[in-house]
């Protein structure tokens, strides 16, 4: 059966041009079949859309192709190339794929996000899997990196490396309790004070010295153990290079000399008596310090 074309115009903004009712069920109200488009809307008003379709129960507008998409989006200067807004509790978009290995959604930019998720009030980008390797996966072909993190990063179960983990800090630190009226700044050197608490030095050849205060200079720590939100706790450096005050008024520091606490609180000195130091070295000098007080590099060993 052949069908003349149908030209409708309508001046009221209020009145459609073209209007197709079924009443059946499954039915449909407007179809359109042609070499080109199917069915072409076009809206010369400003806010109004080209094609509009509302359902009470199904989809209120659907597209469907045995070759190609089902429904093609494309704008110039527009926001978007496609909108979705959902009112109620449903998501904004939704995407299922039957198929085996393809994606539900598939997002590509030439030089923007591929896929981009921003949330106001939860995770911007959730990810969930029942039987997959693995809920969210990230490959750089280029070599670059595969993630990085702007922020805090929380793992409650186990992190696996197979490679080497690259830590820019110079030092295995842990944190104790602090306790005495003198600060114990970075670079201090302290003394244990009891289960989990140090203070700063104030004798020399002190064999309870525990180790330098973490953070001084250039160097930060790489890891840090035993971390709690107690603002009364000082990292300390257990090994690894970190700076430590010094002072050179008990003998010139070079590179390579021993050091130990220091009658000047908080500060440590070149070793001067080996009998006395023994189980009271903190560490070596990487630096050299000839008269005064100052910072030096620590290569910490305890001993």
């Amino acid at each position: 059966m052949s069908v003349d074309p149908i030209d409708a115009v309508s001046s009221d903004i209020n009145v459609p041009a073209l209007m197709g009712t079924q009443t059946g069920v499954g039915g449909t109200g407007v179809l359109g079949t042609g070499p080109a488009n199917g069915v072409t809307g076009q809206s010369t008003g400003s806010g109004f859309s080209g094609v509009f379709g509302q359902s009470a129960s199904g989809p209120g507008v659907s597209g469907s192709s045995t070759g190609s998409v089902g429904v093609d989006a494309l704008t110039e200067t527009g926001p978007a190339a496609m909108r979705a807004v959902h009112h109620g509790d449903g998501p904004g978009v939704l995407g299922v794929c039957q198929g085996s290995g393809h994606s539900g959604v598939f997002g590509q930019s030439a030089s923007g996000p591929g896929v981009s998720g921003i949330s106001t009030g939860s995770v911007g980008v959730d990810a969930k899997t029942q039987s997959g390797p693995a809920a969210l996966r990230a490959i750089h072909a280029g070599g670059g990196l595969a993630g990085e993190f702007v922020g805090n990063v929380h793992v409650s179960h186990f992190l696996i490396v197979d490679g080497d983990i690259q830590l820019t800090g110079g030092d295995l630190a842990e944190q104790f309790g602090f306790i005495g009226l003198m600060p114990a700044e970075p670079g201090s050197v302290v003394v244990l004070a009891g289960d989990d608490l140090v203070r700063v030095s104030e004798q020399p050849y002190d064999r309870r010295v525990a180790g330098i205060v973490s953070g001084a200079g250039s160097y930060r720590p790489g890891i840090v153990l035993d971390r709690q939100p107690d603002p009364n706790r000082c990292t300390l450096a257990l090994t690894g290079k970190v700076w430590c005050k010094v002072d050179a008024e008990y003998g010139p520091i070079d590179v390579g000399d021993m050091l130990t606490s220091s009658p000047t609180p908080g500060y440590a000195m070149r070793v001067t008596d080996p009998a006395r130091a023994f189980g009271a070295v903190i560490g070596k000098s990487l630096g050299s310090l000839q008269t005064g007080r100052g910072l030096v590099p620590v290569l910490v060993a305890l001993q």
